[in-house]
């Protein structure tokens, strides 16, 4: 009964969150603390030695930012708010999450977990330089706001848990081993903060008023063939070093609420429903790799 429930969960989580989306749209205070909890537990896996940046990690980053600038540069002289929504699911940084489902599908959670740090450091820094010069920028917000907002909201779900784990390793380590051999808990912990995510989507979505019905269409088709794409060379990626999954989930899997937050402060408000259905496209992908992993097993 166990792997039954593990192997449909998340596509059950996702039709719950569709089907509730009003009710559970209160609940989005909570998503911060869920996704601190799984990398709690996730990282009790992972030494502080395996944290460090790879040959690897940089080719991630290049294809994030160098190909982000590309695609708005391309999809521009067609339209202005869909070269924008394009370009935020690329430039946005790893889902503080990645390293969860990386260890559920198998792969090297020391890898994406460091590749998450960088990626959502690096956002910092080079966030503000891209949305300042595509979109309205500094005329709202200044570029040291910017930055506080996503050292503030990013720093502490990533940092914190893994401090967390290296001082319960330290401190007590029986009860250090027990987290550690309790991985599937964080599973059920991610399969919550899914439900309550594609609630807030789907409510979000539901929300819009505009007419603008052909280009949301569009947006969305184009946030999907982006989703596979990144998800795809990511592993293709990965594969050359070993990494297959942690190159897929550290290229296709987008921390979606930051770049929801950086497209309504930046950016043309429509752009929004870029990363909105990324957040829908990343977790079918997600739930199928698992789905199909749980059932190899």
């Amino acid at each position: 009964m166990r792997k039954y429930i593990e192997k449909y969960l998340l596509p059950i989580a996702m039709v719950v969150g569709i089907t509730f989306h009003m009710q559970l749209a209160v609940l989005s205070p909570a998503i911060p603390y869920l996704l601190a909890m799984m990398l709690f537990i996730t990282y009790c896996r992972v030494r502080m030695s395996d944290i460090r940046p790879t040959k690897f990690h940089y080719i991630l980053l290049s294809i994030q930012y160098v190909g982000s600038a590309l695609i708005y540069l391309v999809l521009r002289p067609f339209n202005e708010i869909l070269a924008q929504a394009a370009m935020i699911c690329m430039l946005t940084a790893t889902a503080t999450s990645a390293p969860v489902v990386t260890g559920i599908l198998g792969g090297n959670i020391a890898v994406t977990a460091a590749y998450a740090l960088i990626s959502n450091l690096s956002l910092a820094f080079i966030a503000p330089i891209y949305l300042s010069l595509v979109g309205k920028g500094g005329d709202t917000i200044s570029m040291s706001a910017s930055f506080w907002y996503i050292f503030r909201s990013v720093i502490p779900i990533l940092v914190l848990p893994f401090l967390l784990a290296l001082l319960l390793k330290k401190m007590v380590p029986r009860a250090h081993k027990r987290v550690q051999s309790a991985q599937i808990v964080s599973f059920y912990l991610w399969a919550v903060a899914l439900t309550i995510v594609i609630g807030n989507i789907t409510y979000y979505v539901r929300m819009q008023g505009s007419d603008h019905y052909l280009l949301e269409i569009i947006i969305g088709v184009v946030s999907l063939v982006i989703c596979l794409l990144q998800f795809y060379f990511g592993r293709k990626i990965g594969r050359r070093f070993g990494q297959t999954v942690a190159g897929g989930q550290g290229l296709g899997q987008k921390n979606t609420v930051l770049a929801i937050w950086l497209t309504q402060t930046y950016l043309n408000p429509l752009a929004t429903l870029g990363p909105g259905m990324y957040v829908i496209w990343q977790n079918l992908v997600n739930s199928w790799q698992i789905w199909k992993e749980k059932r190899k097993n």
